[in-house]
C-alpha cells in the first residue's frame, strides 16, 4: 500500500487521536506532523503568535518530504489553505488523500480546553478558523463530521481508503 494521507483540520480536531487509531485499524504508520515543526514555530505558538506563511513553508516541505520518503504513512498536519496543501502535494512526489476533520468551533474549543500538555492554547483557534479554506471539490479530499464517536469517525474514513483503493 502506497498511502499518503494526511489529517488535516483546526487545532484541537482529533487529528493525534484519530490518526493513531487509524493506524492501528489500517497498519499504516501514523506521524504526528508538529513533531516536524521547527522548535521557533512551536515557541511562538506557545506564546500565542499565529504562525505566519513563512514559518510554515519549511515545515510544510517536511511534511510532503515524509510523505514521499515514508509512504506509507498517514500524518496529522493543519493544511488550513488550499495553497498549503498544494505544497505538500508537491514535495510528496505523489498522490495524497486529504482527510478534513471538521467540526463546529464549539466542539473544537471543549476539546482544547480538555486536552493536557499540547503546545497551542485556546486563544489561536480563531486565527485557525480564520485561515480554515476547507477542500474544494477538485481536491478529492474526504470530509469528515468529528461530532461523532472516534469508532465511527475511524471507520467512515477506512471505508474511504479503501474504496479509493479498489
Amino acid at each position: 500500500m502506497s498511502l499518503r494521507a494526511v489529517l488535516m483540520g483546526v487545532a484541537g480536531c482529533g487529528k493525534s487521536s484519530v490518526g493513531e487509531a487509524l493506524a492501528l485499524r489500517l497498519g499504516v504508520p501514523y506521524r504526528d506532523g508538529d513533531d516536524l515543526h521547527p522548535v521557533a514555530n512551536v515557541e511562538k505558538m506557545r506564546a500565542g503568535i499565529a504562525l505566519g506563511d513563512a514559518d510554515r513553508w519549511p515545515w510544510l516541505d517536511l511534511v510532503g518530504a515524509a510523505l514521499a520518503v515514508d509512504a506509507p504513512l498517514i500524518i496529522g498536519c493543519s493544511a488550513l489553505r488550499r495553497r498549503y496543501r498544494d505544497r505538500i502535494r508537491q514535495a510528496a512526489t505523489g498522490p495524497v488523500v486529504f482527510i478534513h476533520l471538521a467540526g463546529s468551533r464549539a466542539v473544537i474549543e471543549a476539546r482544547m480546553a480538555a486536552r493536557k500538555g499540547h503546545f497551542m492554547p485556546v486563544s489561536l483557534l480563531d486565527s485557525q478558523f480564520a485561515a480554515l479554506e476547507p477542500p474544494e471539490p477538485d481536491e478529492a479530499a474526504l470530509i469528515v463530521d468529528i461530532d461523532q464517536p472516534l469508532e465511527a469517525i475511524v471507520a467512515a474514513i477506512a471505508a474511504d481508503l479503501e474504496r479509493r483503493a479498489g
